[in-house]
């Protein structure tokens, strides 16, 4: 099976979504949230896609400033090409894109916690997160 990889290719909202509902990622992204979803995708700055011919088979969307942090805060691929190499490869042309000093950050899925202790990433406990609102108020 020939797959494509491009950066920075156009993506819709309705195919993120529909990639996102075809990995296990749709359960934890808005995907009942048509503007949010389309906010996500305008406003990342590195987008690596996985096309099998016009199918969007594979994602990995970051928001970086290409030197020393990015935030690889979506990374899918649909079910039925799962452990076919194509998150490996989406990580690999993602870091290829980056200064060779930035560092690839993600939160993982409890799930894929051995999937990136495998790829060489090391676990960092300290991460937190603030959902809005953020409750704080005028001092």
């Amino acid at each position: 099976m020939k797959i494509d990889y491009k950066i920075n290719h156009p993506v819709s909202a309705d195919q993120f979504i529909e990639l996102l509902n075809a990995s296990t990622l749709g359960q934890r992204r808005p995907v009942d949230d048509y503007d949010c979803i389309a906010g996500m995708l305008a406003n990342s700055n590195l987008i690596v896609s996985a096309w099998h011919g016009s199918q969007l088979v594979g994602i990995a969307r970051s928001v970086t400033d290409f030197h020393y942090a990015c935030y690889l805060s979506d990374l899918a691929v649909s079910a039925e090409h799962q452990r076919s190499g194509i998150g490996r490869q989406l990580q690999a042309v993602t870091q290829q894109q980056l200064g060779p000093k930035c560092k690839l950050i993600l939160i993982a899925a409890p799930a894929a916690n051995t999937y990136y202790e495998k790829l060489g990433y090391s676990h960092n406990p300290r991460c937190w997160v603030m959902d809005q609102p953020c409750g704080l108020e005028d001092g």
